[in-house]
């Protein structure tokens, strides 16, 4: 997609907040839109050119009504770009307390650590917050006995930075779902650039797909409100004594997730924060 064409659709929500954002992202998450951010007061969703359908955007909004918020929209085509080099003049290397480098395969010359791992884009846009992702880097590595040997799942794995550690980190096996096609791909494609392939298996989905399967270990960096309402499932599929990493929210967010968690027979175990992103653990004691 180096030089695909793309429409920018700017969705206009009054009042504007990151949840009614994050409530209209996740609305509108089966549309085949790439990429998202947040620009007070709009949402700016990314969609190439071909796949936009205005009308299909336009009955998906209109089902939310007395939500509480309004919403508009506009779209415009955005000018051809070659993308993937916006995205390497954007995207810096992440080094996770000297043990763990995150780059992309144009980055050379970096001091080699413990754990290296690679990524190249498929979606034009963004990598996600750097903040969590380094966090949630450091909690996989703070607790090896949480992957040596376990069955991990990363869920919204998006690139599949999270599977790809794990998998270097002696995971017996690795899942990677995400309810984006593209991010699957994504994340299928950077395992085999890692020589992690074999470890690692990749669905595009939802919690749905977890009813049937258990893990030692859970990884989730997707948003506040996803997690609340999937912690009841991770809870169901977390073998006794294992761990889930939650990351994507606010501090401030902390006791509505821990109190979810606790309802849903999980322990808190720690959480970290950078920037006032969050991280929490949390143990099955079941």
């Amino acid at each position: 997609m180096n030089s695909q064409e793309y429409i920018e659709v700017a969705i206009n929500i009054a009042p504007f907040s990151e949840e009614n954002a994050e409530i209209v992202t996740a609305e509108i998450s089966e549309l085949p839109f790439e990429s998202f951010s947040m620009e007070d007061p709009c949402l700016k969703c990314y969609i190439q050119k071909e796949l936009y359908d205005a009308q299909a955007l336009k009955v998906v909004l209109g089902g939310m009504e007395g939500m509480g918020f309004e919403v508009r929209f506009t779209a415009n085509l955005m000018p051809a770009v070659n993308w993937n080099a916006v995205w390497e003049s954007q995207f810096t290397p992440i080094v996770v307390d000297g043990l763990c480098t995150i780059k992309a395969s144009f980055h050379e010359g970096l001091k080699k650590t413990r754990y290296n791992i690679t990524i190249d884009p498929k979606m034009a846009f963004g990598t996600g917050h750097h903040q969590t992702t380094y966090m949630m880097c450091r909690a996989l590595l703070q607790n090896e006995d949480a992957v040596r040997d376990k069955v991990v799942l990363d869920m919204g794995c998006g690139t599949a930075i999270l599977a790809i550690l794990a998998a270097k980190m002696k995971a017996a096996h690795v899942y990677g779902i995400d309810i984006d096609a593209v991010a699957a791909i994504s994340a299928y494609d950077n395992a085999r650039l890692n020589r992690v392939g074999k470890k690692i298996e990749t669905y595009c989905g939802d919690a749905s797909l977890l009813q049937r399967n258990t893990y030692d270990t859970i990884l989730a960096n997707i948003n506040r409100n996803i997690l609340l309402q999937d912690m009841p499932t991770y809870a169901k599929c977390l073998r006794r004594d294992g761990r889930l990493f939650v990351s994507g929210f606010y501090v401030e967010d902390m006791p509505m997730l821990i109190g979810m968690a606790e309802a849903s027979g999980l322990e808190y175990v720690s959480h970290d924060s950078i920037d006032n992103w969050c991280c929490i653990t949390f143990r099955n004691r079941q």
